[in-house]
């Protein structure tokens, strides 16, 4: 039997009944334009505000307040082919990893807010290491962003929600910053997911976050006494995002035909069709970025 998401077993319940921070302690100013537009989400909200997953649209617009300062004034982002991304329905958003933390998953989710019509909320599966950070557990719950189990996956889709995911995992976001525009081997789950459950994969391509956190090493060992992967280290010591120009592009919408059961050759080759078609709009971002191709010249595929 499929299990739902902690939800339904009592964990996201629990955020509701009160056992967490509520939405009306949490010290976040509110930006009313931001307030307006979650109201525009199409998410099964109760009269209380809050869906069956436990998202709260109060918390919903305080953590958009904060993120919308970094998307729109701390970095410079720029967003192209956002209108590939269905404005309903079940949809996977599928990118590569670039930034030493979790930056490009928070600018995919400001993306879909602020630039789409209506508005949509992009949740992603976490590394269950993430969980276990207090803040970032507290962060990623308020805004539906749950930890990476198929079960979850599989219930998030039926429910029509956007999918985000990162088939690099943690190996991506170790990239050091020469190999920023690269990109490390993919899992393979996300294609039987999309399979199994009738979903278009959006190929995306991040671009500026090796600039934003320019690693230069990663220490494993400190990591691991603190609880996460790794701890990236910048020619300036600490992980702070510098302010600088980030572009994301979205890719036209891939329909993979086949089932969940096919073998594993034939899984790799849905795959690599996938890993090619966000290489080629990393290979744009980066020439867009350096001036050498114009936006009126991208290939959305």
């Amino acid at each position: 039997m499929l299990r739902g998401p902690p939800c339904a077993r009592g964990g996201f319940a629990a955020i509701v009944r009160g056992r967490m921070i509520p939405a009306s302690l949490i010290p976040l100013p509110t930006d009313p334009d931001v307030a307006a537009r979650v109201e525009l989400l199409e998410l099964p909200f109760n009269r209380h505000g809050v869906d069956h997953y436990g998202i709260d649209k109060r918390e919903l617009a305080k953590l958009y307040t904060l993120i919308g300062w970094f998307y729109r004034r701390y970095f410079e982002v720029q967003v192209f082919g956002a209108e590939n991304v269905p404005p309903r329905g079940r949809a996977m958003l599928v990118g590569n990893h670039s930034g030493g933390v979790a930056l490009d998953g928070v600018m995919v989710i400001a993306s879909t807010f602020f630039e789409l019509d209506p508005p949509r909320l992009a949740q992603g599966m976490v590394e269950r290491f993430v969980q276990s950070v207090p803040f970032l557990s507290w962060f990623n719950s308020r805004i539906g962003q749950f930890t990476g189990l198929p079960e979850h996956c599989v219930r998030l889709l039926r429910d029509e929600r956007l999918l985000m995911v990162f088939p690099e995992g943690a190996r991506g976001t170790a990239k050091l910053y020469r190999e920023r525009d690269s990109l490390v081997s993919f899992g393979t789950g996300f294609v039987r997911l999309a399979l199994e459950t009738d979903t278009p994969i959006v190929p995306l391509a991040f671009v500026g976050g090796g600039e934003a956190i320019p690693t230069v090493a990663n220490l494993y060992r400190v990591g691991k006494l603190l609880g996460v992967p790794y701890l990236p280290v910048t020619p300036y010591l600490a992980p702070i995002p510098l302010p600088v120009s980030l572009q994301l592009l979205y890719g036209k919408p891939i329909r993979l035909q086949g089932s969940h059961t096919d073998s594993d050759e034939i899984i790799a080759g849905h795959v690599e069709i996938i890993k090619q078609r966000i290489a080629s709009l990393l290979a744009q971002g980066r020439a867009l970025r350096e001036g050498r191709i114009t936006d009126g010249e991208l290939d959305f595929g």
